[in-house]
């Protein structure tokens, strides 16, 4: 077997570039696992990374982009730019058997991968800087990178085809690089053929005679003939200097191109870091404190500059999965404020809402039972609050996978726990029917794993990791036993806690009843109940109502104490749109809150009608207080 080599410069960009698209593909995977509708790549979970896998992503998209950079340059530098032409003699080889056709099968497979690169990193960037309008960048990346492992397979199989083993191991076995012959030029030609010509006639003309030596007794003549010779001097072609060339284009073709690339990467590093995502939270006087009740037309919101952020990645929003948050934040030095707006086309309060079958009480959507598919649920925004700066999505805080933790049992919906390896990350959980009517948001936490039950039934709360809310007492609860490991039976029949006193005022309280989750409710509805309009279950109160019966899911009694009454909101819906106004001490001095203060990192995510799948973006917005 003819032992075949490829040149250095493509050796070492070729597995730098093998090593990042293998990251890249592996950690995408694994981000998509918390994309609606892509629950089955958790069968690869015990190939895909568990931690900071969006770290990894980014940092190999950097990779990526310089890798792509240093080879373009490297092919124009060494000459090379001939593997990667398609021309028209290239695509007529098509036509032909042997070498010639895999190797132009080959070029095209590269500008497919090429193509498919490019809107990798378009897409990408977008998506990470938050540019993202629509589901368009999320689909044409995702798309794409199926593109990646179809190209590998193809790659391999035409190299095979055209040269064997020895020519799959030639990317293997590195040499000096050689560079082709320069391509003709016209102009070059045209001097060669004029010169190849005169030395032919040179040679084909007979000798002159010597000059006859001047009579020195007459003048000089300027304007005597002179010999044919002297008329007709030859082109000495191979006395002509050299083409000056700079130092650059002498240099090293891969020096250059790794020298280029290393400049590139550290330029995109240097630009993120400089172009961070900054909430500035300007001091105002105390008569200027915006009243906390969903107005959002207090002097305070007028003058406030919102920042902007796109959220992806989620349910619902109309299919997009999509939504803008802007968010205005002031302080009087003792309190924070903050409104935050998003758009949201259904205003959405059934929260696991319960209707009398023949069988029984059943969650009143048919996938209400199931964590992962619920629909019927009620519209809520999430704050999260973490000291640390510069650490991408949850890498600090979620885990992903169907069983991210030794030990402890496996997920519900088999999409990851929340928990952190020390400390606590402040989280804020604000619910359109649960809390917010009453004006109070959750004050919960992400912190280190809880302990897993030993024993699980059916009424064991699902186990959560380390998210777990405040210490303290809060004013809600569902109206039926916690949904265990059986929720995913949607025949299961449950017990509601409480009954109403009366049925009719409960039915009417409700608006009109739609089991479509893509409808919303009116202004007055009200999706709960209270201690003073229901009663403890009974079972002779329930065998007196009637069969097709909506009961809110939800019991609203008592108040909220301790930290996790830390946190006072009030929201308004209209035209399409949550506004939402919140309001907390900058520093509660408890150990599971986060003191709002310069340098802390913020996110947002929504949910629409949705209990678990919210979206989210990739940047943290540092907070600035002025």
């Amino acid at each position: 077997m003819r032992t075949r080599k490829t040149d250095y410069g493509t050796v070492v960009l070729h597995w730098i570039l093998v090593a990042a698209l293998g990251v890249a593909f592996m950690t995408g995977l694994r981000i998509a696992t918390e994309t609606p509708g892509r629950a089955w790549i958790n069968r690869l979970d015990g190939l895909l990374p568990q931690q900071s896998a969006w770290t990894l992503h980014m940092q190999a998209g950097v990779i990526l982009a310089t890798v792509t950079v240093a080879y373009i340059i490297y092919l124009v530098k060494s000459g090379l730019k001939r593997r990667v032409e398609l021309d028209a003699t290239r695509l007529q080889s098509l036509r032909r058997g042997g070498s010639a056709r895999w190797g132009a099968f080959n070029v095209i497979l590269y500008w497919v991968f090429f193509i498919s690169m490019l809107v990798l990193i378009v897409t990408g960037g977008s998506l990470y800087l938050s540019y993202s309008a629509g589901t368009d960048a999320l689909l044409l990346h995702w798309y794409a990178s199926w593109v990646l492992p179809g190209f590998l397979l193809l790659h391999v199989l035409s190299h095979y085809a055209a040269g064997g083993v020895a020519q799959l191991l030639r990317i293997m076995r590195p040499a000096p690089l050689t560079r082709p012959p320069a391509p003709l030029d016209a102009v070059e030609l045209m001097l060669l053929l004029v010169e190849q010509t005169a030395a032919n006639e040179t040679r084909l003309q007979p000798a002159e005679p010597e000059p006859e030596p001047r009579d020195a007794s007459r003048p000089y003549d300027p304007f005597a003939s002179v010999p044919s010779s002297a008329s007709s001097p030859r082109l000495d072609i191979h006395n002509r200097p050299p083409p000056r060339r700079s130092s650059i284009v002498q240099s090293n073709p891969f020096v250059v191109a790794a020298a280029v690339a290393l400049a590139s990467g550290g330029l995109l590093i240097a630009a993120d870091s400089e172009a961070t995502d900054t909430l500035h939270i300007h001091r105002i006087r105390r008569i200027d404190i915006p009243l906390i009740d969903g107005d959002t037309s207090d002097k305070a919101w007028r003058t406030a500059k919102p920042f902007s952020v796109v959220t992806t990645h989620g349910a619902n929003f109309d299919g997009g999965g999509e939504t803008r948050i802007d968010i205005r934040a002031v302080h009087d030095g003792s309190n924070a404020y903050f409104l935050f707006t998003w758009s949201d086309p259904t205003r959405s309060l059934k929260q696991m809402p319960l209707i009398k079958t023949d069988m029984g009480w059943q969650l009143l959507h048919p996938d209400g039972a199931n964590a992962d598919r619920q629909q019927l649920s009620e519209d809520k925004l999430s704050v999260l609050f973490t000291p640390s700066s510069g650490v991408l999505a949850g890498d600090n805080t979620f885990h992903a996978g169907p069983r991210p933790l030794a030990g402890a049992p496996a997920t519900t919906t088999g999409r990851g726990l929340h928990y952190t390896g020390g400390g606590y990350a402040d989280v804020w959980l604000w619910k359109a029917t649960s809390s917010g009517p009453v004006g109070w948001m959750d004050d919960m936490h992400f912190g280190p794993p809880l302990e897993a039950p030993q024993q699980v039934s059916n009424a064991t709360p699902a186990y959560r990791g380390g998210f777990a809310p405040d210490p303290g007492s809060t004013n809600y609860a569902d109206n039926f036993l916690p949904l265990g490991h059986a929720a995913d039976d949607d025949d299961m029949t449950l017990t509601p806690r409480r009954l109403p006193k009366d049925v009719a005022a409960t039915t009417f309280a409700l608006g009109q009843i739609d089991a479509d989750p893509n409808r919303g409710e009116s202004e007055r509805a009200r999706w709960y109940m209270t201690e003073e309009d229901s009663v403890p279950y009974d079972p002779e109160r329930d065998r007196r109502i009637a069969r097709g019966t909506v009961l809110p899911g939800v019991v609203v009694a008592g108040n909220y104490s301790g930290d996790r009454a830390d946190i006072r909101c009030a929201a308004r819906w209209a035209s399409g749109y949550w506004s939402l106004e919140v309001t907390r001490r900058l520093d509660t001095g408890s150990q599971y809150d986060v003191p709002i203060k310069s340098g802390v990192s913020m996110r947002v995510a929504a949910f629409d009608h949705s209990r678990i799948e919210h979206t989210r973006h990739v940047r943290p917005i540092r907070l600035e207080l002025e």
